[in-house]
């Protein structure tokens, strides 16, 4: 039964870290798109909403009624520009998640070359001590022949 090397270990936890980290990015990006059609959806009811208030005005509007129109529009406003910062806070969110991600998937593949050397030293090792067995066994049959 062969024996575990430490590399190996290392290989695996930072493979399931890189799985993990990726899902977090999956996760991450999806929340970036929900907050950006959250964002279009008010863009878009804002954008309506003013064309009944240029339609209303273009009819005659009360003042009550026109006040009400424009403190509406600027709480769309306001709920837009809020919109706006959770929008930019979700691609810090996909950035540092990228970063996480790229960190582990470099770790990932520098235990694997890592463990590459080693493997390519082992079989060095294996290839020169055989070489040895080999010229030490045809030593033998040389002198034995004689």
């Amino acid at each position: 039964m062969t024996q575990k090397s430490p590399l190996n270990t290392l290989i695996e936890i930072e493979e399931k870290n890189t799985d993990d980290a990726a899902k977090r990015l999956g996760n991450a990006i999806r929340a970036h798109e929900e907050t950006q059609k959250k964002l279009a959806l008010l863009v878009q009811y804002r954008d309506d909403y003013d064309s009944r208030f240029q339609d209303g005005a273009a009819k005659g509007l009360s003042i009550t009624q026109y006040h009400n129109f424009q403190s509406f529009i600027r709480k769309l406003d306001s709920a837009i520009d809020g919109q706006k910062q959770v929008v930019k806070d979700a691609e810090h969110k996909i950035q540092l998640a990228r970063q996480l991600w790229q960190d582990h998937e470099r770790k990932r593949l520098s235990y694997g070359t890592l463990q590459n050397r080693a493997e390519v030293s082992q079989q060095s090792k294996e290839a020169k001590r055989d070489q040895k067995a080999m010229d030490e066994h045809a030593s033998r049959s040389f002198f034995y022949k004689r």
